[in-house]
């Protein structure tokens, strides 16, 4: 899926109220807006993960969890996920709080329409929604439901300012993530700049990141300074040396750099995400990377999901490069199906950017259009994985639906259960038959 056209907003409502429900979700299918109705926190977040909303819309007044406790929910899994609460008169102290923890802005029922309206396009305008297009994540091809679901939350971050780490295996397309987010933010017309942290001296790096200075107080801008109002792109910052660690922590905290060669700093105002292939926790427990660096740049984590993970993706892929080669070079070619089988069984350890070279690489070596089989075998070096049994895949698939289940629930096997449409015993059942222990998803 590789959308450039115009969509509708995406607005769930949420209100144990029927008829409020109803009336609310006519209102905004009139306004040409897309809606999801929901009667409780419950519903409304395992909608979330599937409708990927822009905006939420909730009852203040819900049981068993009322909006505010909606509201924390939606913070931590989307940061940026903007919400409107709706709340009758006596509970309007209530609603301001709910505002200084986050909430965007508050109804009071009966809720006026052109209020109700106004709110939700100031509300649509701050979140970053870019003219109803999704020319930001052009670049990103996909139609796997794991990576939609992380384009869901870069989208609803691009719009603030909070700093973000992606992680993931090499190849995996965190920078071009890096670089969607950017187009979806409001320093989109500023500049992107990438720094590379790893396979460069440590006085190499330190001018590339922070600039050098003269005599005359003058110098070369380094990267974070100069991308002036834009988007600075710490590539692998795991490499990063603990000497220019402490250097970079000074300047997010200052909002200033001092470039090589003079102690006068100078202001920046450039964003800061930031991409690593390597486990920073561990690094950070062997003493070779500051944990209040990684505090300050990992307000957010995004992580971008091995191949293995996405296999419906890599059709589609395989299209887009041979298309690609062939508008660079003119020149045409297929796979015929026992390849494509390989390919799609494939282990990938390099990711996307594996499977891009294997794809130039065969193309480029093949004598005929019809890229043969066995060159494909030979490039990959080896037998092809093989696809797991369908008793294997459908224990995979139920494990992880029942995962999700027990995280939107916080552990509460009742509340799951009723999620599942299955009564308790047999719940039980399939939790111990995949080895899931819900106390292990109760929230502490």
């Amino acid at each position: 899926m590789n959308p450039t056209t115009a969509r509708k907003a995406r607005i769930l409502v949420v209100d144990d109220d029927p008829g409020l429900l109803r009336l609310l979700t006519i209102r905004l299918r009139a306004e040409n807006y897309e809606v999801e109705a929901m009667e409780s926190a419950a519903q409304a977040l395992a909608a979330a993960t599937r409708f990927r909303p822009d905006l939420v819309i909730s009852d203040l007044r819900m049981e068993p969890v009322d909006g505010i406790g909606l509201l924390k929910e939606l913070q931590n899994r989307w940061p940026g996920l903007k919400v409107i609460l709706l709340t009758a008169h006596g509970t309007i102290p209530d609603a301001v709080q709910a505002t200084q923890m986050g909430a965007f802005g508050f109804l009071t029922k009966p809720v006026d329409k052109q209020e109700l309206l106004d709110q939700i396009q100031r509300a649509l305008k701050i979140s970053g929604f870019t003219d109803a297009t999704e020319e930001w994540r052009a670049d990103i091809i996909t139609r796997s439901a794991i990576m939609e679901e992380r384009l869901a939350q870069a989208h609803m971050v691009a719009g603030t300012d909070a700093r973000v780490l992606i992680i993931g295996e090499s190849g995996t397309g965190k920078e071009l993530l890096a670089r969607a987010m950017h187009k979806a933010s409001p320093r989109r017309a500023k500049a992107f700049v990438v720094s590379s942290c790893a396979g460069i001296s440590e006085e190499q790096l330190d001018s590339d990141l922070f600039g050098t200075a003269d005599g005359a107080g003058k110098g070369r801008k380094g990267a974070i300074e100069g991308a002036d109002g834009g988007t600075v792109l710490l590539d692998e910052i795991g490499d990063l040396p603990l000497k220019l660690q402490q250097k970079l922590l000074r300047a997010l905290q200052e909002d200033a750099v001092r470039p090589v060669g003079s102690d006068t700093p100078r202001p920046v105002n450039s964003r800061i995400i930031s991409t690593s292939s390597r486990d920073i926790p561990a690094l950070i427990a062997a003493g070779k990377f500051r944990e209040d660096l990684y505090y300050r740049l990992n307000v957010v984590q995004i992580e971008m999901p091995p191949l293995a993970r996405r296999r419906e993706d890599i059709p589609l892929l395989i299209a887009h490069f041979l298309a690609q080669i062939a508008a660079e070079t003119g020149q045409r070619s297929i796979y015929p199906p026992e390849a494509l089988e390989l390919l799609a069984t494939a282990d990938w350890p390099g990711n996307v950017r594996q499977l891009a070279n294997l794809i130039r690489q065969t193309v480029a070596v093949s004598q005929t259009p019809v890229i043969p089989v066995e060159l494909v075998q030979q490039s990959l070096g080896g037998a092809p994985g093989r696809l797991p049994s369908f008793d294997d895949a459908r224990d995979e698939f139920t494990r992880g639906y029942l995962s999700q289940i027990l995280q939107i629930t916080g552990g509460n096997v009742s509340q799951a259960a009723r999620l599942a449409k299955r009564n308790r015993t047999d719940f039980y059942k399939l939790l111990g038959r995949h080895q899931l222990v819900p106390e292990d998803f109760k929230q502490r």
